[in-house]
């Protein structure tokens, strides 16, 4: 299963060789949620693992992204004692605009294809 969720990027750490065939990379990002008026800063951070641990490098810190990951838990055995690990696998990354301020014009969005004006007059009108 996949989930979602967007935030302010906080921090890019830098890829980690863990073994000759291995590698990790870990990011933050800051989800901050309005309750009953009240602000609520979460700091999440994922991993992204071999040929996924570039989707960071295109994005600055501060810049708000949307995050397609996926929940991976793992037990882990030590001397004996057992204990659980949970990962957030990060396999996507885009970039979002930020929301716009309270009591603002939104900006429009250029990337969203507009129906032309005035109506139909019956000839063909597809564009291909």
């Amino acid at each position: 299963m996949s989930f979602e969720i967007t935030g302010k990027l906080i921090v890019k750490y830098n890829t980690v060789q863990r073994s000759e065939t291995f590698k990790t990379r870990e990011f933050v990002i800051e989800k901050s949620d309005d309750i009953n008026g009240r602000v609520i800063n979460n700091y999440i951070k994922f991993q992204s693992v071999q040929d996924r641990t570039g989707i960071v490098d295109r994005f600055n810190e501060g810049e708000n992204v949307k995050v397609y990951f996926n929940i991976k838990g793992t037990r882990w055995e030590k001397d004996g004692k057992v204990n659980y690990i949970t990962n957030l696998d990060a396999w996507r990354m885009e970039s979002v605009m930020a929301a716009p301020a309270p009591g603002s014009d939104p900006q429009p969005n250029y990337n969203t294809p507009q129906m032309p004006a005035g109506g139909t007059d019956g000839g063909d009108d597809l564009p291909f």
